[in-house]
C-alpha cells in the first residue's frame, strides 16, 4: 500500500513540475519600419525554439517546445506587406506551432531579451524588408571632388632665394616653373591648381601650408631651385618631411592654441584630451607622409627621364614649409642654380615646361593608381579594409572627411573596423 501511495505521489509531483516548467506564450507583436519587420513573442521564460521557412506558399514557422497558448494570437490589421495570414497549431503531445504565411522568402534574424523589472521575456524575429543573404550594391554615378594641388613658388618679395653665376634669381625661375605647372594642372579633367604665391611678395612658411589647407588641397608641391659651394653639383632631388621633423612639428601643433580652429582629418582638436589629440595627429601624419612619398617618387621617376638626378631617391628632411599635418607635401629641387649649365636651362621656357610637365605626369600618375579616375563621374566606389588601415588614412585617400567616411558606414564612435571590411566612399 505504502508503494502505491509514493507512486502516485511521485506522478502527482512530475506532472506538477512538467506544467509548472511550461512555457507560456502571451502574445505576439508585429512592427514595421523602413528597414525591417518585427515580431515580438511576449513569454513566460527563455524559450526552447526552433525557427525555419517553408516554401510553395513562403511560410516563416516558430516551434516552441513544452508550450501553450494564453490566448489566440491574431494578426493585427495593416500589421506588414510582408505578412498575410497567421495560425496556430498544437504540436506532438506538448509543443506549440506558430506559422506565418509571407509575401516572399526572407531569411530571419532572431535574439531573445531576458525578462526585467518592467517587461518578460521576448523571443524577437527580425523579417528585412530586403533579402540580405544575397547583398546586390547598386553603383551610384556622381560627379567627383576634383583632384586639388597648391603650388608653391619657393621664396619671394624680400627673400631672393639662391642666385646663379650669372645673377639668375631663384624666387624668378621657380615661380615661371610654378605657373607653367598650375596652367597644365588646370587643362587635366578633374585636376585643379593654384599658386600660393601668385606674385613677387614674401610669405611666410607657416602661411603657406595654411593656405593649402584653407583650400582644401590634396597636395602641396613647394618648388625651389637648389645651390651649392661647389658649382658642379648639379642634378634633381625630391623631399618629404622626415619622421624626426614631423615628430616636433606635432609637439607644436599640440602645444599651440591654434588647435581650437584647425581639423585634422576632420577630427577637431581642441575638446580632445593630449593623449587622444597626439594619437590623431600622429595617424594623419602617417597618413599624409604614405602619400607624399608615393606621389614624390612618381615625381622623381618622371625627372630621370629628361634629365640628371642628383639623388636617384626620395630624400628626407625637416622643412617647415612640409609641415602640414594633414595635407600630403612634397619640395622639389628643380636643379642646382649655382651650377653655371644648369642655370642657363633654368632660365629656358622650353626646359621650364619640361620640368613643369614632368611633375604634372608624377602628380598624375599618383592620383590614377591610388586615388580617383580622372573621368566627370565616377561610379560609387568602394574600400576593403587591409591589414594596417587606418580610418584616417581612408579618408585622406579619397579626399573625404572621417566624419563623412563614420557616417556613410555606420561605424561607432570607438572607430572599430576589421581586416576585410567593405567601407562605402561617400559622395
Amino acid at each position: 500500500m505504502k508503494k502505491i501511495i509514493i507512486i502516485w505521489l511521485l506522478a502527482i509531483l512530475n506532472s506538477s513540475l512538467s506544467f509548472a516548467a511550461q512555457l507560456n506564450v502571451n502574445a505576439v507583436r508585429i512592427r514595421t519600419n523602413s528597414e525591417n519587420t518585427r515580431l515580438v513573442f511576449d513569454t513566460s521564460r527563455i524559450p526552447e525554439h526552433k525557427i525555419f521557412q517553408l516554401k510553395n506558399p513562403d511560410r516563416l514557422v516558430v516551434d516552441f517546445n513544452n508550450a501553450k497558448l494564453v490566448r489566440k494570437l491574431k494578426l493585427p490589421r495593416n500589421s506588414s506587406a510582408l505578412i498575410t495570414g497567421l495560425r496556430t497549431a498544437k504540436r506532438g503531445k506538448s509543443g506549440l506551432r506558430v506559422v506565418f504565411d509571407l509575401q516572399k522568402n526572407i531569411t530571419p534574424k532572431s535574439f531573445v531579451l531576458k525578462a526585467t523589472k518592467t517587461t518578460s521575456t521576448r523571443l524577437v524575429i527580425d523579417l528585412p524588408n530586403k533579402n540580405t543573404k544575397t547583398k546586390v550594391v547598386k553603383a551610384s554615378t556622381r560627379r567627383i571632388k576634383p583632384f586639388i594641388v597648391a603650388v608653391d613658388a619657393g621664396h619671394g618679395g624680400k627673400d631672393p632665394g639662391a642666385h646663379g653665376k650669372h645673377g639668375t634669381l631663384e624666387k624668378k625661375v621657380v615661380f615661371q616653373i610654378a605657373q607653367k605647372l598650375t596652367n597644365i594642372i588646370n587643362k587635366t579633367p578633374n585636376m585643379q591648381a593654384f599658386m600660393v604665391r601668385k606674385g613677387d611678395y614674401f610669405i611666410s612658411l607657416k602661411e603657406r601650408s595654411r593656405i593649402a589647407r584653407r583650400k582644401n588641397a590634396d597636395l602641396f608641391i613647394s618648388i625651389h631651385a637648389d645651390a651649392f659651394s661647389s658649382p658642379k653639383a648639379s642634378g634633381a632631388s625630391v623631399f618629404t618631411l622626415s619622421r624626426r621633423g614631423a615628430t616636433s612639428e606635432a609637439a607644436r601643433w599640440l602645444a599651440s592654441h591654434e588647435n581650437a580652429a584647425d581639423l585634422i582629418g576632420g577630427v577637431k582638436l581642441n575638446d580632445k584630451d593630449d593623449i587622444l589629440a597626439s594619437v590623431l595627429l600622429d595617424l594623419s601624419q602617417s597618413a599624409s607622409q604614405n602619400i607624399s612619398q608615393l606621389v614624390a617618387k612618381e615625381i622623381l621617376a618622371n625627372f630621370g627621364r629628361i634629365g640628371k638626378l642628383h639623388s636617384k631617391t626620395v630624400q628626407k628632411a625637416g622643412f617647415r614649409v612640409l609641415k602640414s599635418p594633414d595635407v600630403p607635401s612634397i619640395l622639389v629641387e628643380t636643379a642646382y642654380i649655382s651650377n653655371p649649365a644648369e642655370e642657363r636651362r633654368l632660365k629656358s621656357s622650353k626646359y621650364q615646361y619640361k620640368l613643369a610637365n614632368a611633375i604634372h605626369k608624377g602628380v598624375l600618375s599618383y592620383a590614377k593608381k591610388h586615388t580617383i579616375a580622372f573621368n566627370t563621374t565616377v561610379k560609387e566606389t568602394s574600400h576593403k579594409i587591409a591589414r594596417g588601415d587606418t580610418l584616417l588614412g581612408i579618408a585622406l585617400k579619397y579626399g573625404v572627411s572621417l566624419d563623412q567616411l563614420k557616417k556613410a558606414n555606420v561605424i561607432a564612435q570607438n572607430n572599430t573596423i576589421k581586416v576585410g571590411q567593405l567601407l562605402t566612399i561617400p559622395l
